[in-house]
């Protein structure tokens, strides 16, 4: 019995050279792309920067649409990942953006100033949050990112600190889920004798560790980087962490996804020097405290009794001492929606009449992907 044609194996070659073709097409249209955006950056004047003319709220429109428009067979996290290296590439033509990020090398907040602005940055490693905001102010970096709170760890209150007299602004936000990996350059488990990490990061693989390296002495340090940089250099040790950090310091993943727990994420903000237009889908964050905050019960419900009225969701409210007196407390306050923008910006007026205290930190595109 005779194979029907249409039952008859692919040709190879040929599929290979559809392929070609398409390639020379999307090279061609990147291209295409690349220029257009340079035209953008002439058209804000011949020694503009890449600062000058980056629009975090358009970006996050593009990869929204990306995302509307993936049918597959790639993913949406795939999709968005190309995307974002095409718009990092083509706006870094000129000068790329300097990132500032809480350092060293090889971190969690390195690996989300890459999710968020792609790899054709400039990423600058700073020791503290309180140095990438110092950076940010002084323009010696275009913006930063620092984490914001912890799925499992909850808030960092260092950075929520630091609004409390600083001027920037909230430009964005990355959510990213916390992948440890085991790395180093052995050629197997049996030739582990030591890991070193991070406490935390130790503690959020500890059940993976003990039923699979339960002989191995647990290290801890100062962070991952530290661990990944004596994996590198001793034998017999190996560190946890992301992927990044097998990039910096030139080790094998071993084993992908140790941590314990796979829902673990860490929320990031991009921080900047100036406030953003909407993006169609975005996130407020307010501070804002009342002078009568210890007065009686009802006065934090009083206070944000506008919202409710308003239809305005708040999805996070935390509290932090003022640092202006004992026992007055401020409020940190994430409401969806623009603070420009009906019914959050009618809302916003009432709330500010009550307010002995009230700063827009930011409305910024919510997380995409």
């Amino acid at each position: 019995m005779t194979r029907k044609a249409k039952d008859a194996p692919p040709d190879l070659g040929e599929i290979r050279k559809r392929i070609d073709d398409i390639d020379e097409r999307i090279q061609s249209l990147i291209s295409e792309r690349a220029q257009f955006a340079r035209e953008v950056g002439e058209s804000k004047g011949e020694l503009a920067e890449a600062v000058d003319y980056y629009r975090p709220e358009r970006e996050a429109d593009v990869l929204r649409r990306v995302l509307d428009r993936n049918d597959g067979p790639l993913r949406n996290d795939e999709m968005l990942r190309l995307f974002r290296e095409i718009m990092s590439a083509c706006l870094a033509q000129q000068e790329p953006l300097k990132i500032g990020f809480l350092g060293p090398e090889g971190t969690f907040t390195q690996t989300a100033v890459f999710k968020h602005f792609g790899h054709s940055v400039r990423a600058l490693p700073f020791h503290t949050i309180d140095e990438i905001f110092q950076e940010v102010e002084s323009g010696a970096a275009d913006f930063g990112v620092v984490p914001i709170e912890n799925s499992t760890e909850g808030s960092v209150n260092n950075t929520l600190d630091m609004f409390l007299t600083s001027p920037l602004k909230i430009g964005g936000e990355i959510e990213l889920r916390i992948e440890q990996h085991l790395l180093g350059n052995e050629k197997g488990l049996d030739k582990i004798e030591r890991i070193c990490a991070h406490e935390q990061s130790l503690a959020q693989c500890r059940s993976w560790l003990r039923e699979n390296l339960p002989h191995v002495e647990l290290i801890g340090m100062s962070s991952n980087a530290a661990g990944a940089r004596r994996a590198r250099d001793e034998n017999g040790t190996a560190a946890i962490g992301p992927d990044v950090a097998a990039d910096v310091y030139d080790l094998s993943i071993l084993v992908n996804n140790v941590e314990d727990r796979a829902d673990n994420a860490t929320r990031f903000l991009v921080v900047g020097r100036s406030l953003l237009a909407s993006s169609g889908n975005d996130k407020t964050t307010l501070l804002i405290s009342t002078s009568d905050t210890g007065a009686g019960s009802g006065v934090l419900f009083n206070l944000l009794k506008p919202l409710a009225e308003h239809g305005v969701s708040m999805t996070r409210i935390e509290s932090r001492p003022s640092q202006r007196k004992n026992w007055d407390y401020v409020f940190f306050i994430d409401l969806d929606g623009h603070a420009e923008e009906a019914p959050l910006a009618e809302a916003l007026e009432k709330l500010k009449s009550r307010s002995s205290l009230f700063k827009v930190l930011g409305a910024y595109p919510k997380a995409v992907g």
